[in-house]
């Protein structure tokens, strides 16, 4: 098993996030494997206890019992932007990015699979091929993806370095008074509800910057854009102030007349370095259509 890590596992302790993945092995079999050496980072030995960074590249000799097998399925792709080495895809709401043990059709994965089946990377195993970062499974929009290895671990360099320009549209409860802000919180995981995060003294630095676009009636549209890019943390952010993503139930938005896929958020704009290159490119699309169904009906009223 071989792994590169991202920001959304920085500062995690190895032991643990191997036991997150889907190893089938427990916490102290994870540990007993690692006395024994079988888990490298960057070609050398380590600990249970050494504390994950971003780039580290995980080696995990373990092979489970039964091994997973994801096929590849005839799902149509909004390719955005690609080239050799990459591609950018719109993924629809409602889309998982990637399959777990319990949903493992589907994804983004699948159709990835059948679209480029011998030309993704590997390095985050065969659940993930292809996968440099994530989006919510109801968060639209523009996600990476990396044909081969080097050019995985060449775009995660990137993100290390801040070379990333992402940015998001949403529509939140309630009147933002700022025109610009920065929500400058720590997160981390929610102490009784593990599938939540939340704004956490011991919790990793996150940093989201806020501009309104439109002040609506009772809401606001704004544009959003990620410095760091923790799990969730758009929604965490924005409900931690007391306006949470339109019809975001996880993190607190009520019960609203206006029904979509959960919450109204969108990956909508890209900047990077072309892999191998100093151009950059810069992709943009068009407000889906959640966006534009609650931004109708709070004009209306």
């Amino acid at each position: 098993m071989k792994f590169i890590i991202d920001e959304n596992n920085e500062g995690q302790r190895i032991d643990l996030f191997l036991a997150e993945t889907d190893s089938q092995l427990s916490r102290s079999k994870i540990q007993n494997e690692i006395k024994k050496g079988k888990c490298k980072i960057n070609g050398n030995s380590t600990k249970s206890s050494y504390i994950l960074r971003q780039g580290d590249i995980i080696e995990f000799d373990y092979s489970p019992k039964e091994t997973l097998t994801i096929q590849g399925e005839s799902i149509p792709l909004d390719i955005v932007w690609e080239d050799e080495n990459m591609a950018v895809i719109n993924k629809p709401s409602g889309m998982l990015t990637h399959p777990t043990t319990i949903e493992t059709t589907g994804t983004l994965v699948n159709a990835l699979l059948h679209k480029y089946p011998n030309n993704l990377s590997d390095l985050n195993g065969d659940m993930r091929k292809g996968i440099v970062h994530r989006l919510d499974r109801n968060t639209s929009g523009l996600i990476m993806i990396a044909k081969n290895n080097k050019t995985h671990e060449f775009l995660v360099n990137e993100m290390k370095e801040k070379n990333f320009n992402k940015k998001y549209l949403a529509i939140v409860k309630g009147v933002l008074e700022q025109d610009e802000f920065e929500i400058d919180l720590p997160i981390g995981r929610h102490q009784t509800q593990p599938h939540k995060q939340c704004v956490r003294d011991d919790g990793k630095a996150s940093l989201t910057k806020v501009k309104v676009i439109e002040r609506l009636n009772n809401a606001t549209f704004i544009e959003l854009t990620l410095v760091t890019g923790r799990t969730h943390q758009i929604r965490v952010h924005l409900s931690s102030i007391g306006h949470p993503v339109y019809n975001d139930t996880l993190y607190g938005f009520g019960k609203t007349k206006i029904k979509t896929e959960e919450q109204v958020l969108q990956s909508y704009k890209l900047e990077f370095t072309k892999p191998f290159s100093n151009e950059r490119i810069s992709v943009e699309i068009p407000i889906d259509e959640k966006i534009e169904k609650v931004l109708k009906f709070c004009r209306q009223i």
